[in-house]
């Protein structure tokens, strides 16, 4: 049995928590708020044995095997230390943090201490990218030529929410545009150019961000995020012999297409009743069973790649944080 605690209760914990508890063998032991109401309604609500009013008590709960932090972008360096450093293992949200140099000290605790971290990029263990992945792999497309992926939607102007604020991390890019830029990473590696531009709203974020990458074996990938409009949130990936078609919303899509340039389509289809997010909570739970310190999927070097391109990208679209101070 792996015991689950929850740090931080908004929207994405309670689709989080849906999904955890219909994964075998695990139990959600605990929950913290800032707000001592909110933890106990959580807890109401999902069968939490405890609920804590602050972060610092929840780490000090007896019997925790990992945390799974899902507060704004901005929190996610000091409560990912905070679990760390009393010897927790972490499930952090994306993106890990603001910024490399703090994924660097989040990177050097954990593996310090031998204590396992992990992003959340849930997209990673679905099984459609999973397939497109070894489809890709096998040269199903022949050589990868080329990717192109979005994502975009309407975003409500609340300037003191979270997408619109930039104390909080608001931003099409470091919410959603991650998506595109992860898909580049996941099947082409680390890029050799990088060029970038962002549109930039009345509160400061960028409210659209457009990414050209280009990669050693003359390949190229075209991504953007918008949060001004809707978009087909899909993704192509184009080689020499054929296309894989991911339909939208490809980060937690069902399905991949198999386009060959001579044939018929084929079309791989992996139904499910929950969000998706079971899929990673399953992982880092078996992980843990098998005493691992870092995904073999979604490595800390990975995250650290990842978080190496946003920091490129913001240098080149000129998206700035207190934090990069």
């Amino acid at each position: 049995m792996i015991r689950w605690g929850v740090l931080g209760l908004g929207r994405i914990a309670h689709k989080f928590v849906q999904d955890l508890l219909t994964v075998p063998e695990v139990e959600l032991l605990a929950v913290a708020s800032t707000s001592q109401q909110r933890a106990d309604e959580f807890a109401a609500q999902y069968g939490a044995k405890y609920a804590f009013g602050s972060y610092e008590e929840l780490v000090t709960c007896e019997g925790l095997d990992v945390v799974y932090i899902a507060t704004t972008h901005n929190h996610h360096f000091e409560n990912t230390l905070l679990c760390l450093n009393a010897g927790l293992a972490v499930l952090c949200e994306k993106p890990f943090a603001m910024n490399a140099e703090q994924v660097r000290q989040m990177v050097e605790t954990a593996r310090s201490k031998r204590v396992f971290l992990m992003e959340a990029l849930w997209t990673r263990f679905m099984p459609s990218v999973q397939k497109a992945l070894e489809l890709a792999e096998n040269q199903a497309i022949g050589q990868l030529k080329g990717l192109r992926a979005d994502f975009g939607f309407v975003a409500p102007v609340v300037p003191e929410k979270r997408m619109y604020n930039k104390a909080l991390g608001g931003g099409s890019l470091l919410d959603i545009g991650i998506y595109p830029l992860f898909l580049s990473y996941l099947f082409l590696g680390k890029p050799a150019t990088v060029k970038a531009t962002a549109v930039f709203g009345e509160t400061g974020i960028d409210e659209q961000c457009g990414m050209v990458l280009t990669y050693g074996k003359n390949q190229l990938a075209v991504l953007n995020s918008t949060v001004v409009s809707k978009t087909d949130t899909d993704a192509v990936l184009y080689g020499d012999n054929g296309s894989l078609y991911l339909p939208g919303r490809f980060h937690e899509g069902d399905s991949v297409i198999h386009q060959p340039h001579e044939g018929e389509p084929e079309t791989f289809t992996f139904a499910r009743t929950t969000w998706g997010y079971d899929y990673e909570a399953e992982h880092v739970s078996d992980c843990l069973r098998q005493r691992k310190t870092e995904s073999p999927l979604w490595s800390l070097d990975d995250s650290l790649n990842l978080i190496g391109l946003l920091d490129a990208v913001r240098a080149e679209a000129g998206i700035l944080y207190e934090e990069d101070k």
